[in-house]
Order: structure tokens, then sequence, then C-alpha cells
């Protein structure tokens, strides 16, 4: 894929950019090795004083921020402002709690003296995607920064533009020149580059079969990674559940960031005796939502972030509907420039379909009808994916039921599916492996050193 912006509203090229040469790529990786052999000796408060002011920069330039998203891949607005804070947040978070985080941990042995000390690996890779460009970046910058290593971005090619942005941010927020760069390459190099032995480890979100690269090549080097990959996540509804309110977040869940999350609500399975109420609820909703550009702060929807996920996301609700499964709203791309697909709910889908586990990273909205909370269960795992899960009843049995059976890495009871930085976030199955955020998050890159003292 050309490293390059193309405006998916219009599908505008907007600029080209010339990919890294690997003599590039190679005085890079020097500079990072040198930049960490001084940078991890630095105080805590220091990295967490630079953090900061990375914050304070995200926060005083959310807007010309946010466009650049917006520009690049057609997140409204109002999301990508709110991507600019979050972003803000979890650099805070850590900046704060980083020292608690890593301090010598005691445990009472028969020594004299015994702990675990956390210390930095040295460079990291980190193979970002374009749906949450600044927020994946900076959720995976903030603790491995403050930990003591330094980062070697790739992101999307189709965000070029955000991951240099983001790189500047880091300078002028004061942390040392080679603590956090970025590289133009391409996917194949990235996985290429575990061979090196100045890449320590690395971090991928993105797709399974990107993960499934990256993590054999890391693996040939016995090379730790950290993989947030796909996710199909059930949104479960029950009888005893607030259908209006459920209905509502179900909106969210499932449209934030124009259908484009790992972590979006994509199959609802709604309980028999409630399905017809809650599908006409959400019906109603959709059908309120605003399809346009994304620059507009009254747009709700705006378009795909490729003609590629845009050809993806028509072909796999053709499919679904050649199938048997019914046709309640949208189904059909929107005419004119850039890449529109309206927001789609597609009812009653066969099992048997070939799309029925498959991920729709759209619009696009799945239901489902059971009988009861057994059936319920059964259905949320029967897919390859475990990323997370929401489920709506106030029944106290049935909740604690769903949080122990439900097959991901994070349920959510009467809530929808966020990371958010003080809790650890990831997946199960083939939604990866590994944890970002919270405490567990800023301790995947450190060497855990057992020290004993007789």
């Amino acid at each position: 894929m050309a490293i390059a912006t193309i405006n998916p509203t219009t599908g505008e090229i907007i600029q080209t950019f010339t990919a890294h040469s690997p003599e590039t790529v190679n005085a890079k990786l020097a500079l990072a090795q040198k930049a960490f052999e001084n940078y991890r000796n630095l105080p805590i408060s220091q990295r967490g004083q630079w953090l900061n002011k990375a914050a304070d920069i995200l926060e005083q330039r959310q807007q010309e921020f946010a466009q650049l998203m917006t520009l690049e891949m057609g997140k409204p607005i109002k999301q990508a402002i709110a991507e600019v804070k979050k972003s803000a947040l979890g650099c805070r978070f850590y900046a704060q709690q980083a020292e608690n985080f890593l301090q010598d941990e005691i445990v009472t042995t028969d020594a004299q003296k015994s702990f675990i000390r956390y210390q930095p690996l040295g460079a990291i890779l980190a193979v970002m995607p374009w749906n949450f460009p600044f927020w994946q970046v900076f959720r995976f910058a903030a603790p491995a920064l403050m930990a003591g290593n330094v980062g070697i971005l790739k992101h999307a090619s189709n965000v070029p533009q955000c991951a240099l942005k983001i790189e500047e941010i880091f300078g002028e927020a004061g942390f040392p020149e080679g603590v956090f760069q970025t590289i133009l390459i391409s996917g194949a190099e990235a996985s290429a580059l575990m061979a090196d032995d100045r890449i320590k480890a690395a971090a991928l979100t993105g797709s399974e079969m990107a993960g499934s690269s990256l993590a054999s090549a890391a693996g040939k080097q016995i090379k730790k990674t950290v993989l947030e990959l796909g996710g199909s996540d059930p949104f479960i509804v029950l009888e005893s559940a607030d259908l209006e309110m459920a209905a509502s977040v179900a909106v969210t869940a499932r449209m934030q960031n124009n259908g484009q999350s790992c972590i979006a609500s994509k199959r609802f399975i709604v309980q028999e005796s409630v399905s017809d109420r809650f599908f006409d609820l959400l019906t109603e909703k959709f059908q309120s939502l605003k399809v346009g550009d994304p620059i507009e702060e009254s747009t709700d929807i705006g378009p795909l972030a490729t003609a590629d996920i845009l050809s993806d996301i028509e072909k796999q609700v053709e499919q679904t509907l050649k199938a048997g499964a019914k046709l309640q709203l949208g189904g059909k791309r929107l005419e004119g420039a850039g890449y529109f697909y309206p927001p789609t709910l597609l009812t009653d889908i066969p099992l048997m379909a070939s799309t029925y586990r498959e991920e729709f990273f759209g619009p696009v909205a799945l239901g489902f009808r059971v009988k009861n909370l057994e059936e319920a269960i059964a259905l949320a795992n029967d897919i390859p994916f475990g990323l997370g899960a929401c489920a709506w009843t106030n029944d106290p049995q049935e909740q604690e039921k769903l949080i122990n059976e439900i097959q991901a890495g994070a349920v959510f009871i009467n809530s929808m599916v966020k990371s958010d930085p003080r809790i650890p976030f990831g997946g199960i199955k083939r939604s990866g492996y590994g944890r970002e955020l919270g405490r567990m998050g800023i301790l995947e890159f450190v060497n855990a050193k057992t020290v004993w003292i007789q």
C-alpha cells in the first residue's frame, strides 16, 4: 500500500510520501539505541514532566490534531476532538502513576531481602492502525516511555501525517532526540525489523493477518509481542434490561468511528421476548443519524477510511442477505464521491451464512434472536474472537453468569465496551494477547528482575 494521505470524504489524494530507505531506518535505530542508553537512567519524575508537557500540547492544539485525523481517515470531528483529549488523559495518567507502578516490589522469602525490580527493555516497535491514529499510539507510548523504553512507530500507511505529527509532539514536549521516532515503511518491512538486535519487543494493533506476521517474525527471534487484533463483540440484551437505554447506547457502541473499531459492538444478541421492540428502537435511532462531511460538527457518520474497506463491507452485506438475512435498514453504499456507507441493520442472520463469524468493519449491525440466557452466551462465544462484550440485564444472577462465562478480555454490564487508562485492555482467542493500559500495560515491556540478597 502506498504511503499517502487520501481524503476519504472525496477520494482525493492530498499528499504522497516516500518510504524511508533501509539506510534511513538503520540510522533511526542507531539513534534510538544511543538515546536509550541515557534515557533509561533518567528519573521517572523527569520523564513525567515531559509526558505532561505532551498532554499540554495535545489539549492546546486539539482542533489542529482532530482536523488532521478527520482529513486522513474520515473520523467525525467531534469524535476526533474527543480522541485527542483521551490521548492527553492517557499521558497524564501514566505521568502520575508510573513511579508507583514501577517501584520495587518487596517479596518475603528466607533471604535477608528479596524484591522485584522493573527495568526497561530498550527500543520497542509499535505497529499501529489508522482507526484511532492518535489514541492507539499514545496508549502505547505513554507507559512505554515512562518505563524508560524508547519507541519506534510504524503507523498505518494511510495516516502518515498523523504519524509524523505525533513524533513532533514528543519532540516539542522535551523528550530527547531519538526517544520516539516515526519510520515510514511497509508492514512487511516492519516484521523484518524484528531480526534487528536493537528492537527488543513489539506491540501491534491491527488485523489478525498483520498480528500473525509480526508475531511469527518476533517468535523466531525470541522477542515478546503484545497484540490487539480484531473483534466481533456481542451486545446481549435480556428481557430485564432497560431497552430504551440499551438501544441508545447501542448506537454509539456500533457507530463510533463510522463503525470502524475493534471493540465496537457488532453482534446484537437479543432475547426473543423483547427483540422486536429492541430492533425497532435501534432502527429508529440509526435512521436519525446524519451521514456526511466529517468536518461538520453536525455529522454523526463520516466515510469509511479507504475504498477497499468500503468494497469489503459491501460484499459482506450482499453475501449475508443472499444467505437469508433480513434487511431492516440501509444496505447500499451512498452514491457520489467518497467512501460512504449508511447505517445498516441486518437481522435473523442464518448461522450457516459464510459471513456469520466474520468481523464487519463498518456501520453495519448484525441482529440475532435467542430464547434465553444460555443461548445468548453460547452464540456470543461461537466466534474465533474474544476482545470485548457487553450485556444488558438488571438480574444479578444473570450478570454473574455473563461475567463468568463470556469468553472475552473484557465484559461490561449495562455499559458499552471502552478502553480506559485505569484498567487493562486486551483480548483472548484470535483477538490477541497481552494487555495495554492500567498497571499491567506498563509491565508488558519491562524486565521483571528478581533480586535476592542473602
